[in-house]
């Protein structure tokens, strides 16, 4: 079994990325870079994309597919976030540093919503997310059908976006959740960025 014992403790999650001046300054698509916060707005991990072309962040841009490791303060590999290129029916898989994979969070169809579901490795459902019409930003995230916490685009927390266009985002737990369901939904928190927040403005 993965050793996430590292994950036990946290049950706050502030996720900020960090904008490149040069991206400012010129549009240009650069591999995203973000910082990660714990409930008492300690920097806890740094996780940053690798790999892929410039020619894809240019003509692709939120359509990419794209790799994001997850890094302790000493640069070390704790997860890694894979997405494969798809046009529709959008999917991510959360790693560990082991290359074992923990979960798979993928995006459902919905009209007027937002909803993904997290499955495990046998194909059970981890927890579900869903953001309504009326408050497109904040998705609940529900297991067995009860609310365990929320995940939320511009949050109001600690975390302060160090530029005012980078993207902010918070998961917070109401229950106790194990830390396998925790490391999912960091690796959800990106794939939802890209799809619904990445080069829209928003």
């Amino acid at each position: 079994m993965a050793d996430l014992t590292f994950l036990d403790s946290i049950s706050v999650f502030g996720i900020s990325q960090v904008k490149e001046w040069g991206e400012i300054l010129t549009g240009f698509e650069q591999k995203n870079k973000y910082e990660i916060f714990d409930q008492s707005g300690n920097r806890i991990f740094f996780a940053v994309e690798v790999g892929g072309s410039a020619m894809g962040r240019l003509f692709l841009k939120a359509m990419r597919s794209f790799e994001i490791h997850i890094l302790d303060s000493s640069g070390n590999i704790l997860l890694k976030v894979k997405r494969p290129f798809k046009w529709l029916f959008h999917e991510c898989y959360v790693f560990d540093s082991n290359d074992k994979k923990l979960g798979t969070v993928k995006w459902e169809f919905a009209l007027i919503r937002k909803k993904y579901v997290a499955i495990d490795n046998f194909g059970y459902e981890m927890c579900r997310l869903d953001a309504p019409a009326l408050k497109p930003w904040t998705f609940s995230i529900a297991k067995g059908g009860l609310e365990i916490g929320t995940l939320r685009k511009k949050w109001g927390g600690f975390v302060k976006e160090a530029i005012t266009d980078a993207d902010s985002f918070g998961i917070q737990f109401k229950e106790a959740v194990g830390p396998n369901l925790k490391a999912v939904l960091l690796g959800a928190v990106f794939l939802i960025d890209f799809v619904h927040f990445e080069n829209k403005g928003n």
